[in-house]
């Protein structure tokens, strides 16, 4: 069984599809990531997936499940990191994380969660006392304390510092590792290169690619651009395979310290399926 099945999904409002016909499927122990710009319909296909809105028509499985029917029982096995999230100020960490861990069956301990997020240092510090970014933290922490079989994180390291952006990575793949299937929202397009399996862009309420991050909308077959200098002037050609044009500059004698050779970026290839260069 997989973790997440959807076929034909729609959410029209006012007559408009914010989703437009959406088939997706997630592997068990995936990470699973959604990228689109602000308004494509990936928020509120996350939101449907997670039991928060109703859907217009579609069939619609997680963890075996239509969320929109689903009782309590499979609410404790997910887990869910909002966006924006309110928190209980006046509350250490521990105290937090200890008391929404009563909401679950068989919780992490809140010292193993606080471990887990980076806020050792901080779990017996007021929430209201924190940082932006240690917020954030603790907003992950609330999520996977429950021992979550999925998970949703929805721009998770907003906030977060580079160093703190890398130890969070590190925390996906531990959760991944150890069979949690997590589906990601993120703007950080570098983010969701390093942790996905796959990934689909969701543009105009519609899925309009979906593949692993290196073959992403025909990334891995496009054209290479090889540049190189010679006899003082910069070149560059735009070649299929670029290993016939590096042995001709080879077998030319050539300097070759200079030469690079380079694809189409994530970035790239995002920003031309939502039509961002357009």
């Amino acid at each position: 069984m997989e973790a997440i099945e959807v076929t034909g999904l729609r959410k029209t409002y006012d007559g408009r599809d914010a989703v437009a016909g959406i088939d997706l499927v997630v592997a068990r122990g995936e990470i699973f990531s959604l990228l689109g710009p602000n308004g494509a319909g990936k928020t509120t296909t996350v939101e449907i997936l997670e039991g928060h809105r109703r859907r217009t028509a579609g069939d619609v499985r997680v963890l075996g499940e239509d969320p929109g029917k689903a009782g309590s029982a499979w609410r404790t096995r997910i887990g869910i990191v909002l966006q924006d999230a309110d928190d209980a100020a006046d509350l250490t960490v521990r105290e937090m994380i200890r008391h929404i861990g009563g909401f679950y069956p068989d919780p992490r301990t809140p010292d193993e969660v606080v471990e887990l997020v980076g806020l050792t240092a901080k779990r017996d510090s007021k929430i209201r006392t924190l940082s932006g970014g240690q917020r954030r933290r603790v907003d992950v922490a609330l999520g996977i304390v429950g021992r979550p079989e999925l998970l949703f994180l929805d721009e998770p390291t907003t906030g977060f510092d580079p160093e703190a952006r890398r130890q969070f990575w590190d925390l996906i793949r531990t959760l991944a590792a150890d069979g949690t299937t997590i589906v990601l929202t993120t703007h950080y397009l570098d983010e969701a290169e390093a942790l996905a399996d796959r990934l689909a862009v969701v543009a105009d309420g519609r899925i309009v690619a979906e593949g692993t991050p290196a073959t992403l909308g025909g990334r891995s077959a496009s054209e290479a651009r090889v540049s190189w200098s010679e006899d003082g002037s910069k070149r560059s050609e735009q070649v299929a395979d670029p290993s016939d044009l590096i042995r001709h500059l080879v077998n030319s004698g050539i300097d070759l310290t200079t030469l690079t050779v380079t694809r189409p970026t994530l970035e790239d290839t995002y920003l031309n399926l939502i039509g961002a260069d357009k």
